[in-house]
């Protein structure tokens, strides 16, 4: 059954469906709703939870014997796959089919799919996994629809947002969710509970002193190195997730290499139009790009998967200490 991410929190009250399939290329949305399927199996009694990171070469004999192996330290378990592919290949397909055709009662899957193509929607796996199972598509938020989910958003925390807030708070944060999410936390921390105006929100944009994901990509886009390093001081020191300043660096590394790419061929304005690089901030971009080639760019992104690596656990070191590097780099001069 697929469902609209309005729907997840309902759903999860009731009886849990044996598999989950959130996919989508907005990841807070995505990180928000696994969190949400991983509570809602622990209060159910999906105590131990088993991950399988999807890579080249990947057995999917792995997921069989997931299924199969009876839990140490409890009764259920959450099998949690992660797809960093667009497509499974038959291999993949059989493999999840025979899971969805013989679920095991004491075992649930959660399958978290970023970049699953549209044309794969079609196959035989996601039709199995519809019958039985949940599936989630997660919809990068523009317009209206941003608006909409910021008003929500900021009456889950307790704030009453009068007309025109929400609109404005779209305005500042440019479609960038996390920072949208960053930013309500604050005016929760700042106001507490109740009404919030337009002039509270003005006050908290102009007068904080505190550094947003905004400031960092945009002084590593201007070379600015000192400021770039007082940046991601500043946000550890708040608690920032690594993995909100990882996406932003990496979210921005894509658009310039793309960019660069389509330069090479003459089709930088039409890249910008493509990646949605606001007119604010295009000379910006263009000034990066004179300074950094499309293979640096590239390279930078292959070490913004060693730190998505780090920060999930899977490899040793400071994650802090790579996106440092990594902002650095952005800011540097080839």
């Amino acid at each position: 059954m697929r469902i609209q991410i309005q729907q997840l929190a309902s759903n999860l009250k009731h009886k849990l469906a044996p598999v989950y399939l959130l996919y989508g290329g907005e990841p807070l949305q995505l990180s928000e709703a696994a969190t949400a399927v991983r509570g809602a199996a622990r209060e159910q009694g999906f105590e131990e939870r088993e991950l399988l990171e999807y890579e080249s070469g990947f057995d999917w004999g792995r997921l069989t014997a997931a299924a199969a192996a009876r839990s140490l330290f409890s009764d259920r378990k959450l099998i949690e796959m992660r797809l960093d592919t667009a497509r499974i290949g038959r291999e993949g397909s059989e493999a999840v089919r025979a899971y969805c055709r013989e679920p095991a009662a004491d075992n649930l899957l959660l399958i978290l799919a970023p970049g699953l193509e549209r044309r794969e929607l079609q196959a035989k796996w996601i039709q199995e996994l519809d019958r039985i199972g949940i599936l989630l598509q997660v919809w990068p938020l523009e317009g209206r629809r941003l608006v909409v989910w910021i008003e929500q958003r900021l009456q889950e925390r307790g704030l009453r947002p009068e007309p025109g807030v929400a609109e404005l708070l779209s305005e500042r944060v440019e479609g960038n969710l996390p920072a949208a999410a960053q930013e309500v936390e604050k005016l929760r921390l700042l106001y507490g509970t109740g009404d919030l105006d337009r002039e509270r929100l003005t006050s908290a944009i102009s007068d904080s002193a505190r550094y947003d994901l905004f400031d960092l990509t945009d002084a590593a886009l201007d070379g600015d190195r000192a400021r770039v390093h007082r940046i991601v001081n500043t946000l550890a020191a708040e608690g920032t997730a690594p993995a909100l300043v990882l996406w932003a660096l990496a979210r921005e590394l894509r658009m310039l290499a793309a960019v660069s790419h389509a330069a090479r061929r003459g089709g930088t304005t039409a890249a910008l139009r493509t990646h949605k690089v606001w007119e604010s901030r295009q000379s910006r971009v263009l000034a990066a790009l004179k300074r950094l080639s499309t293979e640096y760019l590239q390279d930078l992104l292959i070490r913004c998967a060693a730190a998505d690596r780090n920060i999930k656990g899977l490899t040793a070191g400071d994650p802090w200490q790579a996106l440092a590097a990594i902002a650095d780099d952005l800011a540097g001069t080839l």
